[in-house]
C-alpha cells in the first residue's frame, strides 16, 4: 500500500471512528427517551438497564453507519481540499478517483460486514430485546407496575397510587380494570386500599392480593331492551387474591425458536422461508373464498339445462307467481342472503389486506438487509466528492450538509415503507427509493469534483439577470 493511501486510509479512519461514537451515544440517549416509560420509575438495578440498553443498540446501527460514512467523507475531503493537500496531488497527477480507491476498498468490507450484522446481529438483538422487556414482569413483577398510571398486566389493567417495600411490592391505592374475554372493552373495575405482590421466578404465576375493596361489574342482560337500564353488580371485601398468569406473556426461552411471527427478527433465509410461506396462504385463502362463494350462488352443473328450459316457460314477473305473503318471505331471505354475502366480502377484504401488509412488512424486511450495503457506498460516494467540493473540514459546514442529506435521505426511506405497508407503492421501490433518489446526486458531485467544477456556477444563474440590467439600463457612451 502506498504512502497516500495509508494517509488518507487513517485519516478517514480516525474520523470515522469519532464521529461513529458521537452519532451513535447521541442515537443512544434518544433511545432511553423513547423508552423512559418503561425505564423510570420502576427500580430497575444498574444491571438490568445495560441489558435493556445492550440489546436496544444493533437496531441503531442501520441509521448512525450510513450517516457517519457520510459526515467523515465530508470532513475528510474537506479538510484535505481546505489545506490544498488535494491541489498537491492533483499537480502530481493523481486524481480525485485514485485518491478515493484505497477508502473505496474499505467501504466495500465495511460493506460486508454491515451485511452479515444486519443479517444476523441485529435479528438475535430484536429478539432479545423484545423478550427482555416482557420478561421484566416476571424477573421482578413490581417493575411491571408504574405508580401513577396503567400498566398492562396479563388481562389487566394495573394501577397504584404508591408502591413501597424493598422490592416495591407493597401498593397503596390499587385500581383494576379486567378486560373483557370478548374483546368490547372493560365490563369489571375492582378498587382496594392496599395490595401485595407475591410471585417466584420458579412459577409463572403472579399473585395480587387485595385489602379492603370492592368492585364494580357490568351485566349485559340477553334482551335488548333491558340494556338501556345498564344494570351492574356490586360487591365488597376484605380480602381478594387474583392470580395473573404470565406464561403467555413471557415466552423467553431463547433455545426454542419461536420468534418467527416478528419480521425484525429474521435473517435473510428465513424471511425467504416465511414469505413463501405466508404468499401460499393467502393464495390458498383466495381460492377457498372464491370456491365457497361460487357454491353460495352458481346452480350444480347437472340442473342448468333444466332450469334453462323452464325459464322459457316463467314470466319476466317471477315473483307475480307468489302470493303477497310468500313474496316478502323471498325478499326477506333475498335481502339477508345479500347482507351476509356483503359482510363475507368485506371481513375476507379485510383479513387479506392485513396479511398482505404483514406479507409488505416482510418484503421491506428483506430488502433493508441489502439496502444499508448501498447506503454505505451511496453516502461515501456523495460525501467525499461534497468535501472536496466544498474545501470545508472540521465540524461546521460539513455538519449542516450532511444532516440535510440525511434528513432527506431518511424522510424518503420512511416515507416509502409506510407507503409500501398500504400498499400504495411496491415493497420493492418502497424500500430502495430513498437509494434510487440520492443516487443522480452522487452521480452529479463525483462528475463536478473529477472535473473541478464547483458546487453551483454561479455565472450560469446570474447571466440572464446580468443581460437584463444591461437592456434595463443600457451604458451611457
Amino acid at each position: 500500500m502506498k504512502i497516500l493511501d495509508k494517509y488518507l486510509l487513517k485519516t478517514f479512519l480516525t474520523t470515522f471512528t469519532t464521529v461513529f461514537v458521537i452519532l451513535f451515544f447521541i442515537f443512544i440517549l434518544q433511545t432511553v427517551w423513547l423508552f423512559i416509560a418503561e425505564l423510570a420509575g420502576k427500580d430497575l438495578d444498574l444491571v438490568m438497564i445495560i441489558k435493556f440498553l445492550a440489546f436496544s443498540m444493533p437496531r441503531i446501527v442501520p441509521l448512525v453507519l450510513p450517516l457517519s460514512i457520510l459526515l467523515s467523507s465530508i470532513m475528510t475531503f474537506g479538510n484535505l481540499a481546505e489545506n490544498y493537500e488535494f491541489a498537491a496531488m492533483k499537480s502530481s497527477g493523481i486524481s480525485l478517483q485514485r485518491a478515493m480507491r484505497s477508502l473505496t476498498v474499505f467501504i466495500i468490507l465495511l460493506s460486508i460486514v454491515a451485511f452479515f450484522f444486519s443479517n444476523n446481529v441485529i435479528p438475535f438483538a430484536e429478539y432479545k430485546f423484545i423478550n427482555f422487556r416482557k420478561n421484566i414482569a416476571q424477573v421482578k413483577p413490581a417493575l411491571a407496575i408504574t405508580e401513577g398510571q396503567f400498566s398492562d398486566v396479563g388481562f389487566y389493567n394495573i394501577k397504584v397510587n404508591k408502591k413501597s417495600g424493598a422490592e416495591g411490592n407493597t401498593l397503596t391505592g390499587i385500581t383494576i380494570h379486567k378486560k373483557s374475554q370478548t374483546g368490547d372493552g372493560s365490563k369489571t373495575v375492582i378498587k382496594a386500599k392496599n395490595g401485595e405482590l407475591i410471585s417466584s421466578e420458579e412459577s409463572s404465576i403472579l399473585q395480587l392480593v387485595l385489602n379492603d375493596g370492592y368492585y364494580y361489574e357490568d351485566i349485559v342482560p340477553k334482551n335488548y331492551s333491558d340494556r338501556d337500564k345498564m344494570p351492574f353488580a356490586k360487591s365488597s371485601f376484605k380480602k381478594q387474591i387474583i392470580n395473573i398468569d404470565l406464561s403467555e406473556l413471557n415466552k423467553v426461552d431463547i433455545k426454542e425458536e419461536s420468534v418467527a411471527n416478528t419480521n425484525t427478527m429474521l435473517t435473510v433465509n428465513e424471511l425467504n422461508y416465511t414469505l413463501d410461506s405466508l404468499k401460499k396462504n393467502m393464495k390458498s385463502d383466495i381460492i377457498s373464498f372464491a370456491e365457497n362463494s361460487n357454491l353460495k350462488i352458481a346452480y350444480p352443473e347437472k340442473n342448468k339445462a333444466i332450469i334453462s328450459k323452464r325459464n322459457k316457460l316463467l314470466p319476466k314477473d317471477i315473483l307475480s307467481l307468489y302470493t303477497n305473503q310468500e313474496k316478502s318471505n323471498i325478499l326477506q331471505l333475498a335481502k339477508s342472503t345479500l347482507e351476509n354475502s356483503i359482510y363475507s366480502i368485506d371481513s375476507t377484504n379485510s383479513e387479506l389486506l392485513n396479511k398482505q401488509k404483514n406479507i409488505n412488512n416482510h418484503l421491506l424486511a428483506f430488502y433493508d438487509k441489502f439496502v444499508i450495503v448501498f447506503a454505505c457506498f451511496l453516502m461515501f460516494f456523495i460525501g467525499a466528492p461534497l468535501g472536496a467540493i466544498i474545501r470545508k473540514g472540521g465540524l461546521g459546514l460539513p455538519i449542516v450538509f450532511a444532516i440535510l442529506i440525511f434528513i432527506n435521505f431518511h424522510f424518503i426511506n420512511t416515507f416509502g415503507k409506510r407507503l409500501a405497508q398500504e400498499n400504495g407503492m411496491t415493497p420493492f421501490m418502497g424500500a430502495w427509493i430513498s437509494s434510487f433518489v440520492l443516487t443522480p446526486l452522487a452521480i452529479l458531485l463525483t462528475y463536478r469534483a473529477t472535473n473541478d467544477i464547483g458546487l453551483i456556477n454561479m455565472d450560469v444563474i446570474l447571466a440572464p439577470f446580468q443581460k437584463i440590467i444591461k437592456k434595463l439600463f443600457p451604458s451611457q457612451n
